[in-house]
């Protein structure tokens, strides 16, 4: 099972369990982590899961869809590490992914 550790908007760091396999918004929102409102159920329809990924993993990451990219457009707290924590499945390579949960727009 792989790790992946979340900081929250206040600023705690939290080391989750993830199943491979299951989205980096399916281990947060399971975790009781409650910044994550991910009100589409993780179809990519809503952004509400917004998190920035650590730059050691940038590279390692799936493509981000046009999709993604659409959505994240609204927000007014996108960066170069922007991504929908919907859209990220857990694999072993990803282990010790880190992310840290953006601010809601």
């Amino acid at each position: 099972m792989a790790k992946l550790i979340v900081t929250t908007r206040k600023g705690e760091t939290h080391t989750l369990e993830a199943p491979t396999g299951s989205s980096v918004m399916e281990v947060i929102r399971d975790s009781s982590i409650s910044d994550i409102l991910a009100l589409c159920g993780g179809a990519c329809a809503c952004a509400t899961c917004h998190v920035h990924i650590a730059t050691e993993f940038a590279g390692i990451l799936p493509p981000m869809s046009a999709d993604e990219d659409g959505l994240l457009e609204g927000s007014s707290h996108r960066d170069t590490r922007s991504r929908l924590s919907c859209q990220i499945r857990m694999t072993d390579s990803l282990s010790g992914l880190r992310v840290t949960i953006a601010e809601e727009d």
